[in-house]
């Protein structure tokens, strides 16, 4: 995605040259405006997911749902129909409505969320393009985000249709599809943000030396750890081997391949998926300093150094998050933040290989150019 995105920008910016460019500015903080929504609504599904309310709505209505149940008659048609779903009737069996209605909350807010997201990036949009603000030839990448929002809402759905069925539980597959797609709409937004905020330079000058780990894969690991730990949340994972370093006494689990064939342990087997996680998170921890400690060699601008510093911050904090979050047992509160954590550390990934693509030259904003 990463390699994908870094291509963009030269085309990006040269439609951008048609339009006014004092409309970059607004039109980048719209995007994070967006961004920070995607953080707020990732958030939020991880603590839906924790509090097990992702099944509380056995019905997908994109525009008749946005209206919360408004009577006694309703939430019982809504509560009866709850009550004929596998999660209620092998987990929740006598729970009462009161009860039913702690859960519904958090999965109707989430999906409220994600109905508002679509809202905030779409009217902006064609408030932007109309006004001439976006140029025609860039707008087909607005519009292909808005497609990849709309995929995520049906994508969502299809998750939660695979715990109304015999298993009270949605499939890790279609879980980490979900977030794995909620992680890519965000980095394209972002790079976006960026690429007005942070224009390239013409290229004039001599390039100067770029850091010996490129930056590109860094964020690609990241995503890959993310996706891992869509893998550990699906299968519940987490719940398993609560200690650290080792895993019931090893640095290397003696049932990492007990699945057969051998490659469904990767996604199935809880010790195994558990396992990958952690190697992931060592991996990082390791080349992010190395990387760290590479681009102190470098001359960067203040900005490219502060990113790299942001970046070494983050991946500290994530992984005792991690730890601490495995270690007490997965709490709802630290769990979320290690979510929200996972989402923090790709920005700052992002963040810095955009500066540290051209980090010799000095960028000025095109809104003054």
């Amino acid at each position: 995605m990463s390699e994908e995105l870094a291509r963009a920008p030269t085309d990006f910016q040269a439609s951008m040259s048609t339009v006014d460019h004092s409309s970059d500015r607004p039109i980048a903080v719209w995007l994070i405006a967006c961004c920070a929504l995607i953080l707020l609504m990732v958030v939020v599904g991880g603590v839906t997911r924790l509090t097990h309310s992702g099944l509380s709505m056995t019905e997908w209505q994109p525009l008749i749902g946005a209206i919360p149940p408004l009577n006694p008659e309703q939430w019982d048609e809504v509560f009866h129909k709850y009550q004929l779903t596998p999660e209620y009737l092998k987990i929740n069996r006598g729970m009462d409505l009161d009860e039913f209605k702690g859960i519904f909350w958090w999965e109707y807010f989430h999906r409220l969320l994600g109905r508002s997201i679509g809202a905030v990036f779409l009217l902006p949009f064609m408030y932007f393009l109309f006004r001439g603000k976006i140029g025609m030839a860039v707008a087909g990448r607005f519009a292909g985000i808005f497609a990849l929002g709309a995929l995520q809402g049906a994508l969502g759905w299809y998750m939660v249709k695979s715990g109304l069925v015999n298993d009270p539980h949605v499939s890790q597959y279609r879980l980490t599809a979900h977030l794995g797609l909620a992680f890519l709409i965000y980095g394209a937004i972002l790079w976006t943000a960026l690429d007005l905020l942070s224009p390239r330079s013409n290229g004039s000058g001599s390039p100067a030396p770029r850091p010996g780990l490129p930056s590109a894969a860094l964020v690609g690991l990241i995503f890959v750890m993310v996706l891992s730990g869509g893998l550990v949340a699906g299968t519940r994972a987490g719940f398993a081997y609560n200690t650290f370093p080792l895993m019931a006494g090893r640095w290397v689990p003696t049932d990492l391949f007990a699945l057969k064939p051998w490659f469904v342990n990767f996604f199935e087997n809880i010790t195994t998926v558990q396992f990958d996680h952690r190697l992931i998170a060592w991996l990082l921890s390791m080349l992010i300093p190395l990387f760290w400690l590479r681009t102190r060699d470098i001359q960067l601008p203040g900005r490219a150094r502060l990113s790299c510093n942001l970046l070494l911050i983050m991946v500290i904090v994530q992984i005792s998050l991690g730890i601490s979050t495995l270690l007490l047992g997965v709490p709802v509160v630290l769990a979320a933040a290690h979510q929200a954590g996972a989402l923090l550390l790709f920005t700052a990934a992002l963040i810095t290989h955009h500066e540290v693509r051209n980090p010799g030259a000095h960028r000025t904003p095109r809104a003054s150019g």
